[in-house]
């Protein structure tokens, strides 16, 4: 990341929106700023795979599920956070991962610009692709603040995005036994 351009930036929207720079509470609001941004967007040139290829041979081939795990994102269309939680459920194919590796899968997609919809999909393509289970099955719940603090106003409002793959997608049992646990 380049510090230097995110603090130009700021000092400019600061300056756009008719604040003074020069004002006590703003003077290290860029600095402040370009280190949120560091952090907040840690996940943009991570990948998956670091989270997910350390793996446990296992015999079992039922359904592992973690649930509830909590993330927080900035929507690329307003630059808003949006945040909730992911849930994650896949049928191993011989090997399972470590299940914080799950919530840090969840956040390396998480940590950057970025909409639900794409975020839900990459996370499930990650898992298939890095611990090949024989499916997998993504569920996130997001409030987004673009929605519910500017625009149409409309806080407590809940978007739901799935997605679904390998034998998730062929069996409708398997979907209904996901939901059925999300609400156990």
């Amino acid at each position: 990341m380049d510090k230097e351009k995110i603090e130009a930036g700021v000092r400019l929207i600061l300056e756009g929106i008719g604040e003074d720079l020069n004002r006590e509470g703003l003077k290290e609001t860029p600095e402040r700023i370009a280190r949120m941004y560091e952090e907040i967007f840690a996940g943009t040139d991570e990948s998956a795979k670091e989270h997910l290829e350390k793996t446990f041979t296992v015999s079992d081939s039922e359904m592992v599920l973690e649930k509830d795990i909590v993330f927080y994102s900035t929507c690329e269309h307003h630059m808003m956070p949006f945040y909730g939680v992911a849930h994650i459920a896949y049928i191993p194919n011989g090997k399972v991962v470590g299940l914080s590796k799950l919530a840090r899968t969840v956040e390396a997609y998480a940590r950057r610009l970025q909409i639900q919809e794409q975020m839900t999909g990459q996370i499930a393509d990650a898992i298939m692709q890095f611990l090949n289970p024989k499916g997998v099955m993504v569920a996130v719940e997001a409030e987004h603040m673009c929605m519910t603090m500017r625009g149409i106003k409309k806080p407590g409002s809940k978007t739901v995005t799935m997605a679904s793959r390998g034998v998730f997608q062929e069996s409708a049992v398997l979907k209904e036994a996901f939901f059925q646990l999300l609400h156990a």
